[in-house]
This record gives C-alpha cells, structure tokens and sequence, in this order.
C-alpha cells in the first residue's frame, strides 16, 4: 500500500510541477507534454510485442534451464550468458526490464541480470558496428574493453547489495 502511495504522490507532485511550469513557461510546458507525448506512443508501440515475446519465452523455457545458464551457482558462464543475451537484445532499455524480470523469475541471479542490463543498455552489435564504422575499430575495441570490467564491477556492487539485504531479512 505504501509503495501505491508514493507512486501516487511522485505523479501529483509531477502533475503540480507541470501546472507551474504552464503557469510560468507555458511555451516550455507545451514542449514538455509534447515531448511526453511522443515517448509514451513509442513506448505503447514497443511494448506490447515485447511482452508478447516475454510470454512465449516464460512458456516455452523450462525454468531449469535458465538456473542452469544463469542462475546463482553459474559463475562466469552465467555471466557470458548474461553479456551475450543483453548484446543482442534489440530495442531501446526500457524493453529488456520485462524479460530480466521473467529471467529472474525462472532462476537467474540478481548479478546476472545487472550484467544483462547493462549490456542491454552499453553493448548492443548494431551499436559496435556504428563505432567501427564511424569512429574507427580502435575506438570501438577500446570502449568494450573498458565498458565489459565496468560493467562487471557493477555486477560485482549489486552482488554485495543483494548478500547484505538478505542478511538483513535473516536477521
């Protein structure tokens, strides 16, 4: 119940925002509901499909396999998994949440799912490609080599978060 209401009290907080803006800027406030107007179609015209394909993946995966890919006993072939999944998803970040969040519903690690994140959001093929072709393969190379331990660091902090707040609820 709480968590409703501080959801609802960040959309009329925004709401007063935008009601000031109106107010003072109403030239701003007219952009920015534009601007939000055009986001929540792409994103209603993204979403659905992607859902769509995250019911079939939850039907047709059998959880174990994912444990096995992926899970809390996978090491660095979870990990692997979890780069090579997150660089071939297509579409903006915002898609690859639903399928991270069925991912852990079948038994991937909370670490695991940061790297796939991650990559999501840093480490895309078509993306390298534009690197290479525009900016030149060493450019390209040096970014994944310092975005892949980056994002292995972040992995690494989310695994040390996730054993402290299960001690937590131990204790």
């Amino acid at each position: 119940m709480k968590k409703h209401s501080v959801s609802l009290g960040l959309l009329v907080l925004m709401a007063a925002v935008h009601f000031a803006l109106f107010i003072v800027r109403p030239d701003k406030a007219r952009e920015v509901m534009s601007t939000a107007g055009n986001y929540f179609l792409e994103m209603i015209s993204i979403l659905p499909p992607i859902l769509v394909l995250v019911g079939l993946f939850d039907a047709w995966v059998p959880r174990r396999v994912i444990e096995a890919a992926m899970g809390k006993g996978s090491g660095i072939k979870g990990a692997f998994f979890a780069i090579l999944a997150g660089t071939a998803g297509m579409g903006p970040l915002y898609a690859g949440f639903p399928l991270a969040k069925s991912l852990l519903g079948k038994g991937a690690s909370l670490t695991n799912m940061t790297i796939f994140i991650c990559a999501w959001a840093s480490i895309k093929i078509p993306m390298i490609l534009f690197e290479v072709k525009f900016l030149g393969a060493e450019f390209a190379l040096l970014r994944l080599a310092l975005t892949i331990p980056a994002i292995l660091l972040i992995s690494g902090l989310m695994k040390l978060v996730e054993a402290r707040s299960v001690s937590h609820e131990s204790n």
